[in-house]
């Protein structure tokens, strides 16, 4: 994730960014000025339609339904960001339980202790490594998926990767209290923060293999190719060819809302816009590492 200066607005306007949509929009947006230069032939050229064609009369069901395509891709938008943003709390979470577990182990274990303050430094960096493997992986986000996916049958019989590093933590906890050098009250304290390094787990699963409904983000889709091409049908009569970059613009801004929105809406893929969760991982490493080991 790319930090940046809000108030750069001179290079927000005139700079090419990685993020930008039009790398990936081009050639759509190439297309759709076709499409709308040869309704503009057929009905100026090849049908030679007057101004007082009733054609021009869909320009007003064009202004009605642009209002609520408005309303749908705000919608789309907002519950986008709401996911982006509940991964990112999620990641914020993580990142207070290791903190906390840090700080805790630290003070519950014996200061000569150096293996158990190894083997803890290092599941709880672990942890954090094998949770931004596991969202990013493909497999992941098929968890849930009604179709069968054979290349991802071994993955899925593994073992939860994140589900393994936490059951080592309590293994190693038991045997510790079992040899009387932690006692039971401690191992409940510790035990808080374990149960909230798998919740956060789940609930980044929850966002990664249960994307926005099919039939809702199908029908965005086609309601703003269908609206964007028939736009030439009305307006042509008033603007001539000149419809044709007037629809390229319009699709433009109308199918980069709805292309961020899309890349947004999973936050754990690893492109320009996700959450930096290989970042965060790292610093949770260092933390529990300069905690444990360190003993600061």
């Amino acid at each position: 994730m790319k930090v940046y200066n809000a108030k750069d607005w001179i290079g927000f306007i005139f700079k090419v960014h990685k993020s930008d949509t039009i790398h990936q929009l081009w050639p759509s947006i190439l297309l759709m000025g076709f499409l709308s230069w040869l309704v503009a032939y057929l009905e100026l050229d090849y049908f030679n339609l007057s101004q007082n064609s009733t054609l021009k009369n869909t320009s007003i069901l064009h202004t009605v339904i642009g209002f609520v395509l408005s309303l749908l891709l705000v919608f789309r938008t907002n519950t986008a960001y709401e996911r982006w943003w509940e991964g990112r709390k999620m990641w914020g979470k993580l990142v207070n339980d290791s903190r906390n577990l840090s700080v805790k182990l630290n003070a519950i274990l014996p200061e000569d202790d150096r293996v158990s303050r190894i083997f803890f430094s290092n599941k709880i960096k672990l942890f954090a490594k094998v949770l931004h493997t596991h969202l990013t992986s493909e497999s992941t986000k098929y968890m849930l998926d009604e179709e069968e996916h054979p290349e991802y049958d071994e993955i899925l019989k593994t073992q939860h990767p994140p589900t393994k590093v936490v059951s080592r933590m309590y293994v190693m906890l038991q045997k510790l209290s079992n040899e009387k050098q932690i006692s039971f009250e401690d191992k409940l304290i510790i035990d808080q923060n374990l149960n909230g390094l798998l919740d956060v787990a789940g609930a980044c699963e929850r966002i990664k293999n249960t994307p926005i409904p099919m039939a809702y983000a199908a029908f965005i889709k086609k309601f703003i190719f269908v609206y964007v091409v028939t736009l030439p049908i009305g307006y042509v009569f008033s603007t001539g060819y000149f419809i044709v970059p007037l629809v390229m613009i319009i699709f433009y801004v109308l199918l980069s809302i709805e292309f961020i929105a899309e890349e947004i809406e999973d936050p754990f893929n690893g492109g320009a816009n996700d959450l930096p969760t290989a970042k965060i991982a790292q610093n949770i490493g260092k933390y529990a590492s300069n905690v444990l080991l360190n003993n600061n």
